[in-house]
This record gives C-alpha cells, structure tokens and sequence, in this order.
C-alpha cells in the first residue's frame, strides 16, 4: 500500500469514528424513544414493586442499532434527562433520589447494557452472515443478563435491604418479559439495518 493509500484510508477511519450531525440526531432520536417507552404504565411484581416496563425493549434496541458508544451516548442522555429532573423514569419518576430506590441497579445498567449489546452487534454483523438474527439475540441476551439483571439485584440488595438469594428471585420475574423483548428488539434491528446499513452494518465493516 502506497503512503497516499495509507492516508486515506486512516482519513477514513477518522471520519467514520467522528460523529456527524447524522449521529447526534439517532442519538437524540433513539433517546426519546427510550423515554417514550418509559411513559407505557409498567406492572409492579413483586414486593418491591420495582416494574416491568418497556424500556429495556428500547435500551437494547438502541444498542443493536446504533452500535456501542452512539448507544450508550442515547440511552445516557436518557438517563440523565431524568436525573436532571424530567419526569421520564417510569410511573412518571424523576431526580436523584431515583438512585435511593430498588429501581436505581437497572437504571444504572442501561447505558452501559446498550453499549455491550452495541459492541457485540459490532463483532456480529463483522463475522457472520448466516443466523445472523440468533446471534444478535444472544448477544442482546447477555447484555441483559450480566449488566441489567446484575446490577439490578445488587440495587436490590443495597437499596431494598434484600439478601442475594431474594434478590436474585425477585429478579427472575424480569426474564420471561425481557426474552420477549429481546427478539423484537432484534427483529425492528434486522429490519433498521436492511433498509438502512449506513447506520451500522457499513460503519463497522
């Protein structure tokens, strides 16, 4: 490769992995969905009552779409917005004292869910083809597992004075929702990514 070649293509990268007025708009976008899916009245389980809503549907799907860090950038922005005061927590929640409920491990967990499903959807549409859609599934699924649900029993446990075994059941009401969740978030993602691939599949091949 000539030293021209070389410069370009290292151009390229440089402009790929800054964010243009395109991204700051998904960002900005896949934000409001997330807080649009939060106004959707969850069901309270158990003696908790921390709820199941549809934000985990959108957190993941923001990941899947968007990639790690555009991911974690909207589902962030999200966050913040609601500790900034904006009523956009479920039931209507908002501010800091969200951090002093047993709700505070999930809400922590979802920037940082959407960016691994995001990383993972990266080294999925990199090196594979075939079951394309299965992948994305397991990796929307471990996302959920290690960082939601983990740091949502351990909000549990500080904030809601359980023990990790109680925690841990209580916790368990989450997955057959969050299963559900998963698949529609990787069906609108396979759909998203074949009619627009510069929103992804082409920025990370």
């Amino acid at each position: 490769m000539s030293n021209t070649d070389a410069a370009t293509v290292q151009r390229t990268t440089a402009t790929r992995k800054r964010w243009t007025a395109t991204d700051l708009g998904l960002i900005a976008v896949f934000a409001a969905l997330v807080a649009a899916s939060a106004i959707v009245p969850g069901i309270p389980v158990g003696a908790l009552g921390v709820p199941i809503t549809l934000v985990t549907l959108t957190v993941m799907l923001s990941g899947l779409v968007l990639g790690a860090g555009r991911g974690f950038a909207a589902v962030g922005l999200y966050v913040l917005l609601g500790f900034a005061g904006l009523p956009i927590f479920s039931g209507g929640r908002s501010g800091l004292g969200i951090l002093a409920t047993p709700s505070a491990g999930y809400i922590i967990a979802f920037p940082l869910a959407a960016a691994a499903a995001g990383y993972l959807a990266g080294v999925v549409i990199r090196r594979t083809v075939k079951y394309r859609g299965l992948w994305l599934f397991a990796a929307a699924m471990a996302s959920s597992i290690v960082i939601i649900h983990g740091l949502g029993i351990l909000g549990m446990m500080i904030n809601g004075k359980l023990n990790f075994g109680k925690a841990f059941i209580a916790d368990l009401a989450f997955y057959p929702g969050d299963i559900l969740k998963n698949v529609l978030a990787v069906v609108i993602a396979l759909a998203i990514h074949k009619a627009f691939p510069d929103v992804l599949v082409r920025r990370v091949k």
